[in-house]
């Protein structure tokens, strides 16, 4: 076990290297200048050398990678072009305010997902199958801003119940979820966020459930006279490997925060972060940021392969 995890660790290298040219390069294939935000438009092009030499911008781009990557082992992200902020702070104050939401829409997705997927796949073809995946499916087609703007309109709108945008009265961001007034705003992004999850993994848990329960070594337990409650949780712990594979990807996207959600009820997450940084053509902050959620991934995909290897013994071994 230990030289699997071992060998894990060393496969996760590369990936985290080859992660962070993707993410440095894609940001430089966008048009625009970068220093447009802050430079004024009569700018001569003395000061326009000296602005570009003081961010780097001046150096070939393999120059500024290799510059920039030394700087990020040593966690300096540089500084925000538009909030003369470090990045570090940016990324991180932002990924925090995401991770309240994920606090919550991780277990909603994952439990009601499961759930869902794996009493559809215990009752194929039936009717409780139907509507299962069909609410998947629908949950999967619809567009989550489309969805998170319906419940705006209905439930701060028109039935005002709930807060519409923003994760604090009069736009504060001192959160406390220990105070209804600061968690009433988790309810709808929420709701909103872990709606295409849900569907996700209760598609991919339906699948997988009928696909094992059509194997042989499940007619052999009912054979030789096991109950099916008992046939059941063979079933759901032969097809929890390739569930938890889909849920590593899922908490890798809610931690990365929907951009379109966050953007829709203005909370100041990573995806809000990010459709910013675009707008702003802020390059050290969008390079920052996509390379913090891309590590996210690295690092869940990690920790699922460890724990489909303690879950089934086999994929070690292949």
């Amino acid at each position: 076990m230990i030289l699997y995890i071992a060998r894990r660790f060393l496969y996760a290298v590369p990936i985290a290297f080859g992660v962070s040219v993707v993410c440095f390069s894609l940001v430089y294939l966008a048009p625009g200048d970068p220093l447009q935000t802050i430079l004024p438009a009569d700018a001569s092009a003395d000061t326009i050398a000296m602005v570009k030499a003081a961010y780097g911008f001046d150096k070939p781009i393999p120059v500024q990678f290799f510059i920039w990557l030394g700087h990020v082992l040593t966690g300096d992200f540089g500084e925000s072009i538009a909030t003369r902020r470090p990045v570090i702070l940016e990324v991180t104050g932002a990924l925090y305010n995401t991770s309240i939401l994920a606090l919550f829409a991780v277990p909603l997705s994952f439990f009601l997902g499961y759930v869902m997927g794996a009493v559809a796949g215990c009752f194929p073809g039936r009717t409780l199958d139907r509507v299962v995946t069909g609410t998947a499916v629908m949950g999967v087609s619809l567009p989550n801003y489309w969805f998170g703007i319906v419940l705006v309109i209905l439930f701060a709108v028109e039935w005002m119940w709930l807060p519409a945008t923003g994760m604090g009265n009069n736009g504060s961001t001192a959160f406390s979820i220990f105070r209804w007034a600061d968690a009433r705003f988790l309810i709808l992004p929420v709701i909103t966020l872990a709606m295409v999850p849900i569907g996700i993994i209760a598609r991919t848990t339906r699948a997988a459930v009928a696909e094992v329960l059509n194997q042989d070594f499940v007619t052999t337990l009912r054979a030789k006279g096991l109950g099916e409650f008992a046939v059941i949780r063979h079933v759901l712990k032969n097809s929890l490997p390739q569930v938890m594979a889909v849920m590593g990807l899922q908490f890798g996207y809610l931690m990365g925060g929907s951009i379109l959600v966050e953007t829709v009820f203005t909370w100041p997450g990573s995806g809000f972060l990010l459709s910013k940084a675009i707008i702003n053509r802020d390059v050290p902050v969008l390079q920052g940021t996509i390379l913090f959620l891309a590590m996210i991934f690295v690092a869940t995909n990690l920790l699922v392969d460890l724990l489909q290897s303690l879950i089934d013994p086999r994929i070690r071994r292949a």
